[in-house]
């Protein structure tokens, strides 16, 4: 049967990460829009890809079945491209939470129950995961474990204890992380592996809604005090996916890797204030 490789939330670093990794399989494109999924799925189509669109919103159980199903149908499912979200300027906390949180863990629970033996996935959280202060065990045991459709219901998500849209955000992007630790076991008896790739600023449409928005002061102060001194791109962020779900990165599983041109470092231990000149 032909290899399926499926890419939820196909934007540009859903797109980046396919090119890596679709060439002689079936690419499955999926966004919150069948035209936008279309119009992806055309862009590579034109590069050469054998590729399909379908529409999903991953706040769905039914939903995402639905995709399973689809995937299942064009062949073996051996690659998961997780990339699909809302950003703090785009959405309400609940949303985010549903979205972010909830949906990311549904992709997982669904894709982890048909993923084929060999194969791998990557999820893109965020920074943002690291730069919320550390949560209790119990907290970090119950974003990673409790089932699903219980996720909602946490304590620390209720209304009230989730201060604003970026602390949502954060408490998704940290639920993420642990999430996939926790699904790299079930997913290993599979024989198959799933990592977390959390960017810092990646110059996307999401990207520009922050840098333009309530919070895009912050944003740019972010990029300017990076060791790196700039935003990242899709295509960065491709050629670390490509390796973590191929050979290379046949030993890694269960782990996040932090790409952000060193915005987490300066956060936690101080920005740079000037540049080396010699």
């Amino acid at each position: 049967m032909k290899e399926v490789v499926v890419v939820v939330g196909a934007g540009f670093i859903g797109q980046a990460i396919a090119r890596r990794v679709g060439a002689g399989k079936h690419v499955l494109l999926a966004n919150v829009t069948k035209e936008s999924a279309v119009k992806a799925a055309e862009a590579l189509a034109n590069a050469g890809f054998e590729v399909s669109a379908a529409a999903v919103d991953i706040s769905s159980r039914e939903s995402v079945k639905a995709l399973v199903n689809k995937a299942q149908e064009l062949g073996t499912v051996t690659g998961l491209i997780h990339a699909a979200g809302v950003s703090p300027s785009q959405a309400p906390i609940e949303t985010i939470l549903k979205v972010d949180l909830y949906g990311t863990a549904l992709v997982l629970e669904l894709f982890g129950e048909i993923i084929a033996r060999g194969g791998s996935g990557v999820v893109i959280s965020s920074q943002s995961g690291h730069r919320l202060p550390a949560l209790t065990q119990e907290q970090n045991q119950a974003l990673a474990t409790v089932p699903t459709e219980d996720l909602l219901k946490l304590d620390i998500l209720q209304p009230g204890k989730v201060t604003d849209t970026l602390h949502a955000y954060q408490l998704s992007k940290r639920g993420n992380s642990l999430r996939v630790m926790a699904e790299a076991v079930r997913w290993g008896v599979r024989g198959a592996r799933i990592n977390t790739i959390s960017p810092g600023i990646v110059m996307t449409p999401l990207a520009r809604d922050e840098l333009t928005g309530p919070r895009g002061a912050g944003y740019r102060r972010m990029i300017e005090t990076c060791a790196v001194g700039r935003a990242g791109t899709p295509d960065e962020i491709g050629n670390l996916a490509a390796f973590l779900m191929g050979p290379d990165g046949g030993f890694i599983t269960g782990s996040d890797i932090l790409m952000d041109g060193g915005v987490t470092a300066a956060h936690w231990f101080g920005a740079q204030t000037g540049k080396n000149t010699q």
